[in-house]
């Protein structure tokens, strides 16, 4: 019997999504479902939902009360978080199409989420793709050179109109059958609702 996909969408750039990701897996797990993880380009994808405000890092106010708030919820699922060198995360997001062709992606994610996020590496340090392609058992020069290709761009432009066009305006971004949590504070939410059936394909 298959299971119910629960559709994740994220982009390397966003730390509350490498805090979603610890949860959701396990979550996954628990309630018997298909984890089906899509990258997209998160200033693109806002842009495309009209969003064009200023990005919280711009906001002084705003970007010291995210990093305590990073701080609380990574003390609270146990995890580091360092803020990596860059948010230039194009040719990682890229990179997850390779891997993930390859059977790989699930190897990716968590190398990629651990070199961007929880050790604070910099995802547009050629070093780290490198790094990333060896925990996958990719070739580095293949990876390298696919990330940076027209197919590779064209692609993750494509994945980022298909978020949009299924509703999706941020990340992270579960969506399960006809319903959508965004953001790392709603998988209480999330889990609530499974916990009390109320997401069964009966109820779809």
């Amino acid at each position: 019997m298959s299971r119910r996909p629960l559709d994740f969408y994220f982009d390397f750039m966003s730390p509350f999504s490498y805090l979603a990701f610890q949860k959701l897996p396990g979550l996954c797990e628990k309630y018997g479902l298909e984890l089906r993880s899509h990258v997209v380009d998160l200033p693109k994808l806002k842009l495309l939902a009209g969003n064009t405000g200023p990005a919280n890092v711009t906001i002084p106010l705003k970007a010291r009360y995210l990093r305590m708030d990073l701080a609380r919820w990574a003390s609270r699922y146990g995890v580091s978080l360092i803020s990596p060198k860059s948010l230039e995360t194009g040719a990682v997001n890229r990179a997850y199409f390779f891997a993930l062709d390859r059977g790989k992606g699930p190897d990716f994610l968590r190398a990629a989420w651990d070199g961007v996020w929880n050790t604070g590496g910099d995802p547009a340090d050629p070093a780290l793709l490198e790094r990333l392609a060896i925990a996958c058992g990719c070739k580095p020069e293949e990876l390298d050179a696919w990330s940076g290709s027209e197919e590779a761009i064209t692609r993750l432009k494509a994945a980022t109109q298909a978020a949009h066009d299924a509703g999706v305006f941020g990340v992270p971004t579960m969506v399960l059958g006809d319903q959508m949590w965004w953001g790392n504070d709603r998988l209480t939410f999330m889990e609530d609702a499974l916990s009390k059936g109320l997401l069964s394909s009966d109820c779809q």
